[in-house]
């Protein structure tokens, strides 16, 4: 494996990303939180792309050392309300609220030690290897003079063992598999040792076995280590199973509902939202629900209408009933 101590960050790897010029400037003045306020939070916010409002007037509140699971159909806005809370895109109105003060109100590198951010697409500079990459994420805890240092070392190391990319450390990664580049990014991200976590689309290009690994992962986080995590997700069977607080965000960029899965998670809610048509059962595992979705009509064979059917009931009338699917 590569060597990283001792190691001093150069100017340029200590750059946020998601720096602009005023802010970056600007001197933190701690705001004063309010009592039983979260520390992440939005009000009246909306969010656009040029003139394409994307979500409109939205309130939002991250409960504390929760696990929220953001999910909604595409294109509702869950990406840019995710972007908007790690001020990686400025609100058209409205504020976002961190530790009791304007988000915008942070020296970037502030916001760097307080929350972490693993956006949906990441572009890692040319030839560097998986090691290097990850020890960026130290960024926030470096200046000018500082040098490498073994909590540095140790936290980079810790990372990647959590993601299972330890025995990539040595490797360029552009010759990564998707899978294996997106769990380096989430490798990053954990190095930055943050205590809330955002997270979009952290299952992107993973099989499932990772998919459920990385999961559980920050499920670990969230439970053993107390940090608040916030994932946008598509599977809503993983987001009930994991999630301790569910948002769910209907197109325009408004909210549906939100809360426990058990109690947001509704086949109503499943059909208002997505279209879909749909049974809500008990996950077998987990106790936490479980979206089934209908079967087409075309799609119930024949003989296993015929076998469900007794007296007077039809083998299209099962097919129907098949179809609807809601109960």
């Amino acid at each position: 494996m590569t060597r990283m101590t001792p190691r001093t960050i150069r100017r340029s790897e200590t750059t946020d990303p998601t720096a602009d010029a005023a802010t970056a400037e600007g001197v933190h003045m701690p705001g004063t939180q309010p009592t039983g306020a979260a520390r992440l939070r939005a009000e009246d916010l909306t969010l656009s792309y040029e003139q394409r409002t994307v979500v409109s007037s939205l309130d939002v509140e991250i409960p504390d050392r929760s696990f929220t699971v953001i999910i909604g159909p595409n294109a509702c806005g869950k990406s840019t309300l995710l972007k908007a809370l790690a001020r990686m895109l400025k609100p058209r109105s409205g504020q976002v609220y961190l530790d009791g003060a304007g988000i915008a109100a942070y020296r970037s590198r502030e916001v760097a030690r307080r929350l972490g951010l693993l956006p949906q697409s990441s572009t890692a500079p040319g030839g560097i290897t998986v090691g290097d990459l990850v020890a960026r994420g130290r960024y926030p805890h470096q200046g000018m003079l500082k040098q490498w240092s073994a909590d540095d070392e140790t936290a980079v190391l810790e990372a990647m063992r959590q993601t299972g990319v330890l025995d990539l450390a040595d490797r360029p990664v552009d010759d990564l598999s998707g899978g294996q580049r997106q769990r380096v990014w989430l490798s990053m991200v954990l190095a930055q040792q943050t205590s809330i976590l955002l997270l979009d689309e952290p299952t992107t290009f993973l099989d499932i076995a990772h998919q459920v690994e990385v999961l559980d992962l920050c499920a670990d986080l969230h439970a053993r280590k107390g940090h608040t995590v916030v994932a946008v997700l598509h599977d809503l069977n993983q987001a009930c199973r994991y999630a301790t607080h569910l948002i769910v965000m209907r197109p325009g960029g408004t909210i549906a509902a939100e809360g426990d899965p058990a109690t947001v998670m509704t086949a109503e809610l499943v059909e208002d939202v997505f279209g879909l048509p749909c049974r809500i059962i008990d996950d077998p595992e987990t106790g936490t629900p479980l979206m089934v979705p209908a079967a087409p009509q075309r799609y119930v064979p024949e003989d296993l209408a015929a076998r469900s059917t007794g007296p007077g009931v039809s083998a299209g009338s099962v097919m129907a009933e098949s179809g609807r699917g809601v109960g």
